[in-house]
């Protein structure tokens, strides 16, 4: 039975932010090891190194093609079923990953990767979850938590590598399927935490508040186009994940091979990295606070100052270690700050009805921003340095920037 007054949403609001806190937090948990492990792999099983970046493009790939699949089951079904069936997939894709060590094969754990590209679908959905119901306060600092919870996994996932091969090796499995078990079991706890907890659903009570239809023609990107020229300030709020993800992506992805090339070692490697995801998680409630304190312009302004800043110290620093550490803290932070002001500036612009249908579009578009940023940013990287890299990534700051200062006319 749906909640009648403010009062009752707001306990469902407490309840079900609690709820996708836990359930991101394992989800990300079970997937933390995945693209570290699925890289080596691709490297033992093809035979060569070029295929090293198969793992995250894939998985990219399998998130971006699965997000307005699953927005529309969100609509049609709620949202515990669409996040379930999402880690369900992710399972499926774990499972796959062990029988590519098994049987040797390339082919299967490109298929396994795909589809465990719908974990991180999950994770980007989740965030939405937390802005669904028909509140009358600002939901920022909502949508920021459940990001935030991320952090538990982005942390601890990498560390359960060892212990992972030494639990498949115990068992008989390959030494690089172990990971994958624990993938395997985080991943269904968090579909059990999802349908369990979301219950009432709160898409669907937001949807059953609205008086609106459950089985209408499921939408895809034309009606998500459509939606945006109606509402251009929702195509703003895409345009601003979309780039700031390209931005973290292309200057991220290339920072290892920088640092390798200056003749640092995997050590200073792993240190810069958990810094900078570091900054794109702890500090999102932060950013979320500002968001509901001020607005979400406000708060994509600052991300946008703070790309600055991090492009500066990696670009002009890029052959001190420090800076470049300092400016990959930076570049996580501003992609973060970013993403949760673009994402609540897009829940608070449309209306119950709309909002699936943007959503899916944008975490797809998101997905593909970074798919783009980090095939191109090897090809710069080549040509013009990684001084060159930081540079070229001021190009969509700028566009964000130019786009924030029209979008007024758009509110």
């Amino acid at each position: 039975m749906a909640p009648n007054n403010q009062l009752d949403l707001e306990r469902l609001q407490r309840k079900t932010v609690r709820t996708l806190i836990f359930g991101q937090a394992l989800g990300g948990f079970g997937l933390g090891s995945t693209l570290s492990v699925g890289a080596i792999m691709a490297v033992e099983l093809s035979g060569s190194t070029a295929w090293s970046g198969a793992a995250a493009t894939l998985s990219t790939l399998g998130s971006a093609f699965s997000a307005i699949p699953l927005a529309n089951l969100a609509y049609r079904k709620g949202r515990r079923v669409a996040l379930g069936f999402g880690a369900a997939l992710a399972i499926l894709g774990a499972t796959g990953m062990i029988l590519a060590t098994i049987l040797r094969s390339f082919p299967v754990e490109l298929v396994a990767l795909f589809l465990l590209g719908a974990g991180s679908a999950v994770g980007l959905q989740a965030r939405f979850a937390a802005v669904d119901l028909p509140l009358e306060r600002p939901k920022a600092k909502d949508l920021s938590l459940v990001v935030w919870a991320t952090t538990v996994g982005a942390v601890i996932g990498p560390n359960l590598i060892a212990p992972g091969e030494s639990l498949g090796l115990s068992l008989g499995l390959p030494h690089l399927a172990g990971p994958f078990l624990f993938t395997i079991a985080a991943q269904i706890g968090s579909t059990m935490v999802f349908w369990f907890g979301l219950r009432p659903d709160p898409l669907i009570v937001a949807r059953d508040l609205a008086g609106l239809n459950p089985n209408r023609k499921r939408p895809g990107m034309k009606a998500a186009i459509e939606v945006i020229r109606e509402f251009p300030v929702a195509g703003y709020s895409v345009l601003t994940i979309a780039l700031s993800h390209m931005i973290m992506v292309s200057v991220m992805s290339m920072t290892p091979a920088h640092l390798s090339a200056t003749n640092h070692s995997l050590a200073d490697v792993g240190f810069t990295i958990s810094l900078h995801i570091a900054g794109m998680y702890a500090f999102s409630p932060i950013f979320g606070w500002l968001t509901d304190k001020t607005s979400p312009r406000v708060t994509i302004v600052l991300g946008q100052l703070i790309f600055l800043t991090a492009l500066g110290f990696a670009g002009l620093g890029s052959e001190t270690f420090t800076t470049i550490v300092i400016g990959l803290f930076l570049l996580g932070l501003g992609w973060s700050a970013s993403t949760v002001a673009g994402s609540a500036l897009l829940s608070q612009s449309l209306s119950t009805d709309n909002k699936t249908k943007v959503q899916g579009f944008s975490d797809t578009l998101m997905n593909l921003s970074g798919a783009f940023g980090g095939a191109v940013s090897g090809t710069i990287l080549s040509l013009y340095s990684f001084s060159g890299l930081n540079a070229a990534a001021l190009m969509p700051v700028l566009l964000i920037v130019f786009a924030t200062t029209f979008s007024r006319r758009w509110a």
